[in-house]
Formats: structure tokens, sequence, C-alpha cells
């Protein structure tokens, strides 16, 4: 698509369900808002900007209990398969898990959150890393609610679907991302970003789907960034894609850190 070359440059528990309902988006924004929250911790700060770096981190750096909070969101077209991604991640990391599953309720998708401190990670200046890991619902409708979710983040996984029926749904939502990102200063091609092809298990059943190389070129021709064949719903694949993004907000992390000093 045209839109590709645009791209600036130079810039397990139940999950707790939370039913729709009038102020959708403001009691989404309450929740988000709370989640992040950093109430009753002590001297908890935002890291440092680097405006030059094209880039702004919103990690919180919590000094009482040495950590750095990053998040992570999953971002796709509808039932491409981002909640199944972390309902594994949920399971296969539960011990690790600080509380349960929150999902706010969207007509055929949710937005799910959960924070979790990862285990062999390493540190930064000093500190662990938890993670907090969250899913926009994919549909056209919820647009601002994609919107709401991204604010503040550190590292995007794209989940494309890989159905041939849903291969311009995979491109219109990776231009709503750039768009999305763009509102909070953010450019698609700086910020920590890995693309996940899902599905890949329906070609057992008969079922046709892009080749690869087909959904490379067009979310990937440009952009460059790690991308892994998946099945969300085996787990193939989840473990690495989220790996490969952590990897990236870590190496970020550390270079905004350096370049405050």
């Amino acid at each position: 698509m045209d839109w590709l070359n645009s791209f600036d440059r130079s810039a397990p528990r139940k999950p707790r369900l939370l039913r729709r309902g009038r102020g959708e988006l403001y009691e989404i924004e309450k929740i988000l808002t709370g989640l992040r929250s950093t109430a009753g911790r002590q001297n908890p700060r935002p890291l440092g900007r680097g405006a030059s770096l094209g880039l702004i981190f919103m990690a919180i750096l919590n000094l009482k209990e040495r950590e750095i909070e990053c998040k992570i969101v999953y971002y796709g077209p509808g039932r491409c398969g981002k909640t199944t991604n972390l309902e594994h991640i949920y399971k296969q990391y539960k011990k690790q898990t600080s509380g349960e599953m929150v999902s706010v309720d969207t007509e055929g998708d949710r937005t799910l959150f959960f924070d979790f401190l990862p285990m062999g990670l390493g540190k930064v200046k000093g500190c662990d890393v938890r993670v907090q890991l969250y899913t926009v619902p994919g549909q056209v409708q919820y647009s601002s609610t994609r919107k709401l979710v991204l604010r503040g983040v550190d590292g995007v996984v794209f989940v494309a679907d890989s159905l041939v029926e849903r291969r311009e749904k995979n491109m219109l939502s990776l231009k709503d991302l750039q768009q999305n990102l763009q509102e909070y200063g953010l450019n698609i091609v700086k910020i920590p970003l890995v693309i996940q092809h899902n599905k890949r298990d329906l070609a057992e059943q008969g079922i046709f789907l892009m080749s690869i190389d087909q959904m490379e070129r067009d979310l990937n021709r440009q952009l460059k960034v790690p991308s892994f064949p998946a099945s969300a719903v085996t787990g193939q694949g989840v473990g690495a894609t989220l790996k490969e993004c952590l990897k990236l907000t870590l190496l970020s992390f550390k270079k905004e850190l350096q370049f405050g000093r």
C-alpha cells in the first residue's frame, strides 16, 4: 500500500470481566489509569525523555521496589489473536503475575491487562523490569479505545492475521497504529515493534493462508522489524514474539538512560 512510503524516519485464573455500558470510554480510561497508578509507592518517577531521538519513554521508575514498569501493547485487527496471545502468556507466567487478569468486554473483542515480573530478563540500572501487557479491541468502531490504551506505551507487538480474507484488515490496522502513535508524538519506525504472523496452524486444517513472504511485503517491507510466524492457540511463536519485544524495549530504555546522563 502507498501509505507505507509515508513512514517518517527522521522523527488459569479466570479474568475479571467488566461489562460495557454507558460512558464505556470513560470507564476504560478510569480502569487503565488506575492500573498504571503509582499511588502509595515511594518516589515513583517517569524515566527521562529523549526528544532528539524521536522517542518518548513513559516507563515508570519505582525507587522503593527497585523496579521499572514498562507497557507492552498487543495491536492488530479484530479477531487476529491478540487476546489468545495474552491468555497463553498469562497461563505460562502465572506464578510471576501480580493480581488477576482484567478484561474490559467489548462486542466481538476484549481489552485485557495484567502485569508480571519475568525471571531472567536482566536489570536496568540495578532495577528489575515489571512488564504490563495490554491488548486493544481491533474493530473499527473502537478507534478511541485503541488510542487510549496506547497512552504511555513502551513497545508494541502487532498481531497480523494469516487468513487470506484478512489481508486488507491487517494493513489498515497497521496504518491505524501508525496514526495513533503519531498522536502521542511517537514514530512507528523508532518505537520497539515486533510483528507476529498468527494462525499459521490453520494450514494443517486445509485452510488456505497467505504466505509469510506475502505478509512481509504487505506489512514489513518498509519497517523491517523482527517478525515471527505463530499460533497463539498452540503457543507456537508466542514466547519468542514477546521475548523479542521485551529485548528491544530494554535496549531502548538503556539507550535512553545513557542519553539522559
